[in-house]
This record gives structure tokens, C-alpha cells and sequence, in this order.
């Protein structure tokens, strides 16, 4: 069973106190979806402000959440380490995002509809083959020519958008779940917070197509 999710890495958060937090999953890759508890939602916004943080003119000490999250606002561009995870559950093969790879370019997935290749990260550096109809992954092995091995992912290409729509889908669920969430600690940004996360994540637009791959 192939099973695709969002994810973003998340930093440690034993000393965060400025919300509730979960403790990081295993693997540190946290999955964005409907599904998620409050505390997950806390902690996907705890690793954006690590990651997003900045030299400040600024120095006073952060008081509470909604100064933390003012000055994130006030960054030109939020972005997340992470990425797309995919496992196949019959084979026990999964292909994570690696370093550098960032959420905000999940839509770059929609160019192997062209025979294009998104750029997945390294350390590891996942490795993609477009073969006429199917799509195939490798966890290592992507910044060498050949050096791809071992067990793979196989995608048809005519499954890809659905795919794509379905992750789309359970980030829209995240985004939801974030406004809630912001409604109950910072009220006053909640509207702002969602808005932005949605344009710089590329969560808020729609996909081509409708979920149609014939349209894509």
C-alpha cells in the first residue's frame, strides 16, 4: 500500500513553552493532516518559527505566542524544512524528503506529469526515474548517475494527480485545523496566520484538474 503524506521536520521541543507541543514523531517527520491533534499543530508551528527566525532589530525577549507569531508574520517568506514522504508498506520502502528540501515546493511534484524532476534534497538524495507510464523512487542514490539501487517505488503516472490532490487535500485539513487552533491562542492573528500559511506553503490555491489526471 503506497501511502503519501506532507511532512515537515521538526525541531526539538522539550524547552518550548510558549504553547502546547507534542513530542517530536520518530523520524522527527511530522505528518500535516485533518487528523492532527492540537499539540501536533502546535508543534508544526514551533518548528516553523525555529526555522524562520531571523536577526531581529528587536532584542526584547519573546513575552507570549502572539508576539512570537507577530515577528514570524513579519518575515518575507515563511518556508518549512520537509517535504513529501512516501511509503510502500508491501515492499518496507519509504523515501523521505532530505536536507533542504522544503514543504512550500511540494507542487514541483506536479512536473513528472511533463517528465520533469523535482529536486528532493540531500544526505539522503532520493533518486526519481520518469520510464514512459511509471514514475520510480529510490530512498539514496539521486545526486549520482546510476548510483540509485535496490528496492523502489513504482507510481503510474496516471495515478500521480490523484495523488497530488489527495495530499492537497490533508493540507487544507491542516490549514483548517490551524485556524482552530490560532482562534484559541491568538485570536487576533488567527485570520492573518492561516492566510499566509496557505500562500507561502502553496496550501491555498487549487491543483489543475480537480483531481482529474486527464486534465492535467
Amino acid at each position: 500500500m503506497l501511502i503519501v503524506d506532507a511532512v515537515v521536520e521538526t525541531v526539538a521541543t522539550a524547552d518550548f513553552s510558549l504553547w502546547p507541543v507534542a513530542p517530536p514523531p520518530p523520524g522527527r517527520l511530522l505528518a500535516l493532516s485533518h487528523r492532527m491533534s492540537p499539540a501536533e499543530v502546535g508543534t508544526a508551528l514551533a518548528t516553523l518559527v525555529d526555522y524562520n527566525s531571523r536577526p531581529s532589530t528587536d532584542e526584547r525577549p519573546v513575552a507570549d505566542a502572539g508576539e512570537q507569531l507577530r515577528r514570524l508574520l513579519q518575515q518575507e517568506k515563511l518556508i518549512a524544512p520537509g517535504g513529501l514522504r512516501l511509503r510502500e508498506t508491501d515492499i518496507d520502502v519509504t523515501v523521505r524528503p532530505g536536507c533542504c528540501c522544503g514543504l512550500e515546493d511540494w507542487r514541483d511534484w506536479l512536473g513528472l506529469l511533463e517528465g520533469d524532476i523535482p529536486w528532493l534534497g540531500h544526505d539522503p538524495s532520493p533518486a526519481i526515474e520518469v520510464a514512459e507510464s511509471v514514475v520510480r523512487l529510490w530512498p539514496d542514490g539521486g545526486n549520482e548517475e546510476g548510483a540509485a539501487s535496490g528496492p523502489c517505488l513504482e507510481i503510474p503516472v496516471g495515478d500521480l494527480a490523484r495523488i497530488l490532490h489527495t495530499v492537497h487535500d490533508e493540507l487544507q485539513g491542516f490549514l483548517s485545523l490551524t485556524g482552530q487552533w490560532a482562534a484559541c491562542h491568538v485570536p487576533s492573528l488567527a485570520t492573518d496566520l492561516v492566510t499566509r500559511l496557505g500562500e507561502d506553503l502553496a496550501i491555498g490555491a487549487p491543483l489543475p484538474g480537480g483531481g482529474d489526471s486527464r486534465l492535467l
